[in-house]
């Protein structure tokens, strides 16, 4: 007799999974996130640095509760399957550095591989291009661990750093809930937009009910965007891209139901003028190069940003400070002026691809082991 621990590590479990992630992440759009952004990492990372007052671009800030709620669902499922193991000692330094890179790829593409995904199932043509920069990104990623590249072993480690995040998200869970504003006109404690995409919100309690869905069930599943186009290239292995194509389907299909698909590469409004899709842009070859680093930056690291989050919330501290870099990360997109189009992006694509590669070359067994 199959038990849920087998299940979750079947084929159909994964796809399962991956239907379950995908029409909760048109539901959350559907609620209220913004469009093709029902569920974003990347996005709703850079939305929590704004409402830490970590970056200064207003229309982006919003402690949103699926991150800590992803994090607390993926630690719930690991205590209860046993699954959790404090920690740590695989270049974590490096791993924050990755993080970094990863969230100015992804910002520069607006979108973590999640989004990249929903947007391609809400009509947004762009995202095609996106898809395409993360293939070849985790495919030189894969080209660098076929050469010997290795962050190294990660070793036991107290169980005071395997909650660290957890605690860190419940806390954050809280603010998030409460949402403290204060002192002059409420610029004190948490910032939060009153216009753009951090203006839109699902309800509190479905945000967490959803984020506490996925993680628990990534968890179980090691569901991983990044992972799944990894092994197919690494393995012909297409156990965890089941569940991806799995989430595109279901998120297209409820974007048909809740009539939240409108495709094309740009969209006509109501008054016959032309715009672009919802929080993209079509400076194409950065569409590409923002996930060429991204991919690359996910690959190099072991997951895509949400695998990271769920890996924290099971007691890897080093995940945890690559979700950390990833916040900081945002703040630098922000702060720089290195978001989707913006005059300092192309030197962000271009700078970041050539440290992430030499980190490649750097980590390396052999090398590694010469010196």
């Amino acid at each position: 007799m199959k038990t849920a621990r087998d299940f979750f590590a079947s084929r159909a479990g994964i796809i399962l999974v991956g239907l379950v992630m995908g029409a909760l992440a048109a539901t959350l759009q559907k609620q209220g996130n913004p469009p093709n952004m029902g569920v974003c990492v990347a996005c709703f990372t850079r939305d929590i640095a704004g409402a830490l007052g970590l970056h200064r671009a207003g229309i982006v800030q919003y402690l949103r509760p699926e991150i800590p709620a992803f994090c607390l669902g993926a630690f719930l499922a690991a205590l209860a399957f046993r699954e959790f193991r404090p920690r740590t000692g695989s270049s974590p330094v490096i791993r924050f550095i990755l993080g970094m890179f990863a969230m100015i790829g992804a910002l520069v593409f607006l979108g973590c591989p999640w989004r990249a995904m929903l947007r391609l199932a809400g009509g947004d043509w762009n995202a095609i291009l996106g898809i395409v920069g993360l293939i070849v990104g985790i495919g030189a990623g894969v080209a660098f661990l076929r050469a010997g590249f290795n962050l190294g072993r990660a070793y036991p480690a107290r169980s005071l750093a395997g909650l660290a995040m957890p605690a860190v998200m419940l806390i954050l869970l809280l603010l998030a809930i409460f949402y403290p504003q204060f002192g002059e006109e409420g610029k004190a404690a948490l910032f939060r937009s009153t216009k753009g995409p951090g203006a839109m919100a699902a309800k509190v309690a479905v945000s967490i009910v959803a984020g506490l869905v996925i993680g628990f069930l990534a968890q179980r599943t090691r569901f991983c965007t990044v992972g799944g186009f990894r092994d197919v290239i690494l393995m012909r292995d297409f156990h965890l891209i089941s569940g991806v194509i799995a989430f595109l389907v279901a998120a297209f299909l409820m974007n048909l139901v809740y009539k939240q698909f409108n495709p094309g590469f740009t969209l006509i409004a109501a008054d016959g003028s032309v715009k672009m899709q919802p929080a993209a842009h079509a400076v194409h070859w950065l569409n590409i190069g923002g996930m060429v680093l991204a991919g690359l930056s996910f690959t190099l690291a072991g997951g895509c940003p949400g695998r990271q989050v769920f890996l924290s919330g099971e007691g890897d501290a080093d995940a945890a400070l690559f979700v950390l870099g990833m916040l900081t990360g945002a703040a630098v997109a922000h702060n720089f002026l290195m978001v989707g189009s913006q005059p300092l992006a192309p030197h962000a694509v271009v700078l970041g691809i050539i440290i992430v590669c030499i980190i490649g070359i750097s980590g390396r067994e052999k090398l590694a082991l010469a010196r």
